[in-house]
């Protein structure tokens, strides 16, 4: 129980640190990325404003009726059909949010996909 509220603790430290670097406008919103042990949840954030512009999840309807098996490759399919979204509401760039979590797998994948599928940042 004692190293859950200290790994608890140091992923808020994370956030925290990277939220204090990263800010957002019109002009750049924030790309959001947070993961759960099953899901992975994607959105664009206006942080002047708090309104989000367009989100995607693995539970997305889109998602759902791909069936692609692991983790990875749901990760993929959640960034590219965000960046897809936003390009189409006229997005082209962002600022990525990994939200406190190690750039890494998942995260990374989603990242990597929105690159692919022509969002900048």
């Amino acid at each position: 129980m004692e190293s859950l509220k200290k790994k608890n603790l140091a992923h808020l430290k994370r956030k925290k640190r990277v939220r204090k670097k990263i800010w957002s406008d019109e002009t750049r919103p924030r790309l959001s990325v947070f993961r759960s042990a099953r899901n992975i949840y994607a959105q664009i954030i206006v942080d002047t404003t708090g309104q989000t512009l367009v989100q995607v999840s693995s539970l997305s309807p889109e998602i759902r009726e791909i069936k692609v098996p692991g983790k990875l490759a749901v990760a993929q399919k959640v960034g590219a059909l965000l960046a897809k979204k936003a390009i189409e509401k006229g997005i082209k760039k962002v600022v990525f949010d990994r939200n406190g979590f190690l750039y890494h797998g998942r995260v990374k994948a989603v990242s990597i996909a929105a690159r692919e599928a022509g969002l900048e940042f």
